[in-house]
Parts: C-alpha cells; sequence; structure tokens
C-alpha cells in the first residue's frame, strides 16, 4: 500500500506458559496524516489497552512502545512472505532488526510475530499458497536461533473464510476444502510451537455483501436465537463464526489450540451500513459480551480480541469497499467518534489524544459565483477525489445529504486539506475555488482541517507531498487548460 503499513492489534497474545486476557487494538497508519507514534502510544495507554498489532514492523512505532508495559504483534506484509520463505538468512535478518533488536535495544514486549495478513483470501487468488507456511517455517527457526521463541510465537492471521460449514451451523464447521490440507499442516505447526490460531471476523460484511441478512444478527442484543445446534443456541453471528472455527479444529484433531481474535470491529462511514450508531452499537455489544469471560458454547472462558481498528486510514485501499478507510474509534486526530466503555478506564469513557496541533482553520470551497455546468467542475472533482478522499459521499454515507455544490466543496477541501493547505492546491481552473475561514461542515459532514504533518516516521511520504503537490497541481491545470 506504500510507506508505512501498521496495525495495532488488540487481542491477547497467548504465551507459552500463560493466557493473557484484555482488549487490544489495531493500529493502522495508511495515512496521509499519521499521528506522531509517541502520541498513539499515549492514546492507548491513556484507554487502557493492553495489547497493539503492527502490519508491518515500523521502527518509530516500536520505539515510542519500549518500556510502555503494551504487548506488541509485529506483523510481515504479503509481500514480503516471497523472500522470508526462500531464505533462511533473510528470515534471520528480519527477525535481527524487527524483533531481537527492539527487545533488547528499547525494552518492547513484543509477543508475537504475525506472518502475513490474510493471505488465503479467495479474492487474491492463491497468491500466497506456496510461500506462507515456508515463511512461517522459516520465522519460526528464526526466533529459535535467537534465543526467543519462548517470549515471542509465531501465527498467521487468517479471515474467516478459511473454514466454512457444510450444514449452516458451527458443527458443519471444517476447513476450506481447496485449502484443507494447507490448513491441517499450519494448524499443526502452530500446534507444536505454541502458537495460537489467529482469525479476523466481520459481522459488518454480513449486512455489506447480502442485502437479506438478518440486522439483529450482527449485534449482540438479540433475544430470539436464530441457530440452534445440537442444542447449542446462536444469538449473534460472532460466537456461531468463532465456533465453526472451533468445531474445525476439533475435527481435525486440535481441539484445544488457543485461538485469538486478530480483528473485529465496524465502519463508521463509506456505507448505509456503516454509521456511527451502529459502529458504537456492535463495539459497545462486543465488550459487554467479552467482559463477563463466558465466551462462546464451544469455547467458554475468556475471549482475545484486538478491535479494528484505533484511528481511520486515509489512504487505505477502497478496492474492498469505501468503508475501508473508517474502521477507527478515533478519528484520523484522535477523537473519540462515540463513546463506548472498554472497561478498561475509571471513567468508562474514551480519552482523546492528548496535545494533537492543527492546520489553520481554513477551508476550499467552490466559488459560489461559478456555474454547475462549467466544463471544469467534472474533471476537477474528479482530480481532487482521485488524489483525496470522498468516501463520506454518496447514498448513506455522512455526507449523504449535501447538495451539489456541497459536494464539490467537500472534494476541493479534502484534496486542499492533504497538501497541508498549499494555496496551489485550492487553485481549480476557472476560479472554480476559493479559500474561506467559514467552516461548511452541516450537520453530521464534518469538513475537516488536516493535522500537522508528522515528518518522524513518514519523511519520504510527507516530503514527496509537500514538494511535488505544487508541481502535480501546475501539470493538471495546463492539461486542462489545452483540452
Amino acid at each position: 500500500m506504500g510507506c508505512v503499513s501498521l496495525v495495532f492489534g488488540v487481542v491477547s497474545l497467548l504465551s507459552l506458559v500463560v493466557s493473557v486476557s484484555g482488549i487490544g487494538a489495531n493500529w493502522g497508519t495508511q495515512s496521509t496524516h499519521p499521528l506522531p507514534p509517541e502520541t498513539v502510544v499515549r492514546l492507548l495507554r491513556d484507554n487502557g489497552f493492553q495489547k497493539v498489532k503492527l502490519f508491518d514492523a515500523d521502527s518509530g512505532a516500536l520505539k515510542a512502545l519500549g518500556k510502555s508495559g503494551i504487548e506488541v504483534m509485529v506483523g510481515i506484509p504479503n509481500d514480503m512472505l516471497a523472500t522470508i520463505a526462500g531464505s533462511m538468512k533473510a528470515a534471520e535478518k528480519w527477525v535481527s532488526k524487527n524483533i531481537s533488536s527492539p527487545i533488547s535495544n528499547y525494552g518492547v514486549n513484543i509477543r508475537y510475530v504475525a506472518v502475513g495478513n490474510e493471505p488465503f483470501l479467495q479474492t487474491y487468488n492463491g497468491s500466497f499458497l506456496t510461500t506462507t507456511f515456508p515463511a512461517l517455517q522459516n520465522i519460526q527457526s528464526a526466533l529459535i536461533k535467537a534465543g526467543l521463541s519462548n517470549q515471542v510465537k509465531a501465527t498467521v492471521p487468517l479471515n474467516a473464510d478459511v473454514y466454512q460449514s457444510s450444514t449452516g451451523a458451527p458443527s458443519g464447521g471444517d476447513f476450506r476444502t481447496d485449502i484443507h490440507d494447507l490448513m491441517l499442516t499450519i494448524v499443526k505447526f502452530l500446534s507444536d510451537n505454541g502458537g495460537p490460531f489467529t482469525v479476523n471476523i466481520y459481522p459488518f460484511l454480513g449486512l455489506y455483501t447480502d442485502s437479506a441478512f438478518p440486522v439483529d444478527y450482527a449485534f449482540f442484543d438479540s433475544d430470539s436465537a436464530r441457530v440452534n445446534d445440537n442444542g447449542n443456541a446462536y444469538y449473534n453471528m460472532f460466537d456461531a463464526n468463532l465456533d465453526t472455527l472451533v468445531w474445525a479444529l476439533q475435527k481435525n484433531g486440535y481441539g484445544n489450540l488457543p485461538v485469538v481474535v486478530g480483528e473485529i470491529g465496524w465502519p463508521t462511514d463509506g456505507d448505509k451500513n456503516a454509521n456511527l450508531g451502529y459502529a458504537q452499537k456492535f463495539n459497545q455489544g462486543f465488550m459487554d459480551h467479552i467482559s463477563a469471560g463466558k465466551g462462546t458454547p464451544m469455547r467458554p472462558g475468556p475471549v482475545d480480541a484486538y478491535l479494528f481498528s484505533l484511528i481511520d486510514e486515509d489512504a487505505k485501499s477502497i478496492a474492498p469497499g469505501n468503508f475501508e478507510r473508517h474502521w477507527g474509534i478515533f478519528y484520523y486526530d484522535g477523537l473519540p467518534k462515540y463513546q463506548i466503555n472498554l472497561r478498561t478506564t475509571n471513567s468508562g469513557a474514551l480519552v482523546p489524544a492528548k496535545n494533537v496541533q492543527y492546520l489553520e482553520k481554513k477551508w476550499c470551497v467552490m466559488s459560489p459565483s461559478v456555474s454547475l455546468d462549467d466544463p471544469q467542475v467534472a474533471p476537477s472533482v474528479s482530480y481532487a477525489c482521485s488524489l483525496g478522499d470522498c468516501t463520506s459521499l454518496g447514498y448513506g454515507t455522512s455526507c449523504a445529504e449535501l447538495d451539489a455544490r456541497g459536494n464539490i466543496s467537500y472534494a476541493f477541501n479534502n484534496y486542499y486539506q492533504k497538501n497541508n493547505q498549499l494555496e496551489g492546491a485550492c487553485k481549480f481552473p476557472n476560479q472554480l475555488s476559493m479559500i474561506t475561514k467559514a467552516d461548511p461542515s452541516t450537520g453530521n459532514c464534518k469538513f475537516a482541517t488536516m493535522i500537522q504533518p508528522y515528518t518522524g516516521g513518514s519523511e519520504q511520504r510527507t516530503g514527496c507531498l509537500r514538494n511535488k503537490v505544487n508541481l502535480v497541481l501546475f501539470m493538471f491545470l495546463v492539461l486542462l487548460t489545452i483540452l
């Protein structure tokens, strides 16, 4: 995805000797203006998160996590699997740099290595089928050689589509036919080496992909069981999904393998079912559901889980859907989107990020004197959205009530803010745009002002933005003029 790709995971990472409960968070940094790592670590601590999961071994994040007491899962991106699978030396070098060094130099409490991220998704068309397990083997061997295998466990975060039920009930669960043998090989390896099975579960996708999906089944407050499986009643999709995995493990001789929920959450924008109300209901319901420590019918006891995610990421790919940039329980600037009780603080409420520095309170909007019929409007909006983020526009989104001028202004402003309010970023052709100090936000639709760019760990990305935006915009304007 370019530049740094981190996600801090919220699940108790299981050590060789003891299973630690507690809530964690996925911390993703695919953002044009990420918060400084020190700010995020304080945000994690202020909100009582005990665990965090990184999609990449970002040095700035790892250093900031040093001596924080937070347990860390460090990720290896899918595009690195082939290199590590093909070279034991590459695996040893990666472990030395990204595991041994942060532990010894900064006192980072690393507990897991996540080898890949959902590598067997069917949409990947088998791209990582031959490299995931060899990479897992080499990382484990490298951990053993480094003397860290008792402290740090290797796992593979998998999507819930690696298993399925032949009957529609959890007891019909087994691993997907096309990868059944590979899954058993990985499961045996995890069991032999003390690693957990890590799975990502998203009830939201049930609603997103199926208009007939029963809405109440996605949440945790239904009084009616949707599934009765040999006496086990299921009132929500999460329990049924997790127990489908438990049945798959049990049928294949690994019923006692620890399970970590690597990602679970609900987005707040970009789709009609992605909104603040549903997200608050789901995440609070999940926290209430697991806080009692009852677990599921097939796996009673505490549930180890990482909420997805901590902070919105405006540079994520929207190939899966426009909601992808809106999973955070905090906005891009560390402000809470809604209040939930994580049961980790005395106040029972989310604590915002501290000392966040914003750009000036000014916005780029469409000039009121310009006609909507101006031939440069459409290409200008297309350009702004292609390099900005317009996922809050459209049916069912937070800005769905905007009129045509409002939509255009939103696109212009987002591009302007992402380019650090540079003057040239609000100079669209035919004088379509203007800078205003009057906040154009309305209702639930917020026209953001961006935070100050962080240059500590994202120098290359932020520097490119700052140095090249004027040239890119100039070329764009010239092309429009010629056309």
